[in-house]
């Protein structure tokens, strides 16, 4: 390793984000050809490429912070201001959504029925798994931030325990999500009502199914008795928190009004 007088962190030459790119292009080529030709081989490809991608790349990012100390207290600064910046970008990535809905919900034209939601479509209760997976998500943040303050405290038993159920409430609410899909009685297809709700809920299960991954690795990490700063643990918290703020947001906007379902 050349001697460096500064304390930042000179990324050597790596492939990830080349094969990264790749994989996410076989991704999106490969899921238009499978709605359009029933083919999951462009999508098998780009996502073992992507898995392969994530191993070797967190691989490289842990052996820079831990085991060469590349990760300095102005390196550790920028990554959280990342972060921030990351999760301000996903914010307005949703506001566009929720643009679209709001724009349709509130002044619905005729070619809707005047109403909303609109003519022949059948919402789903907001009391039943809406509500259910809104205090799943709600009930993960809390033990993620149980899982902060151990952290911070050196419990690392009571880290691995609260870490694990914040990864059982994540799938769990992934298993909900994916069975609301599939019992859901109207489609992606129906009109707007159908775009727009399963778009934004879609990408805010793709969010949660992201989160889980990432503190799926930084258990592993912890239960392998490697050094987990709690900033880690604290950006996954941001982003975890971020996401049950969509959802609760998405249960309000995608839902019909109290009032329609106490009639």
């Amino acid at each position: 390793m050349t001697h460096q007088a500064h304390t930042y962190h000179m990324v050597d030459p790596s492939p990830w984000p080349l094969t990264g790119a790749a994989a996410a292009f076989l991704l999106t080529w490969g899921i238009a050809i499978w709605f359009h030709y029933s083919s999951m081989t462009l999508v098998s490809l780009g996502l073992i490429l992507l898995l392969l991608t994530m191993i070797q790349w967190w691989r490289d990012i842990i052996r820079e912070s831990t085991y060469q100390g590349q990760h300095t207290p102005p390196v550790q600064k920028g990554l959280r201001y990342g972060m921030v910046l990351f999760i301000s970008s996903e914010v307005l990535f949703f506001i566009g959504f929720f643009w679209a809905f709001y724009h349709s919900s509130l002044s619905p034209t005729p070619e809707l029925g005047g109403v909303w939601p609109p003519t022949g479509i059948t919402p789903l209760n907001p009391f039943e798994v809406p509500l259910l997976n809104t205090a799943v998500l709600l009930a993960s943040g809390v033990t993620v931030t149980w899982t902060h303050h151990s952290i911070m405290a050196g419990e690392r038993k009571q880290a691995i325990q609260s870490l694990s159920l914040t990864i059982i409430l994540g799938l769990y609410f992934t298993t909900l999500q994916a069975m609301e899909y599939y019992e859901a009685p109207f489609t992606i297809a129906d009109g707007v009502y159908g775009s727009t709700f399963f778009v934004a809920t879609g990408f805010h299960g793709l969010h949660v199914i992201i989160g889980s991954t990432f503190l799926a690795v930084c258990l592993l990490r912890t239960g392998s008795n490697s050094t987990l700063q709690h900033n880690t643990i604290l950006a996954l918290k941001q982003q975890l928190d971020t996401d049950i703020l969509l959802m609760l947001f998405d249960y309000s906007c995608m839902s019909p009004s109290i009032d329609e379902d106490l009639k």
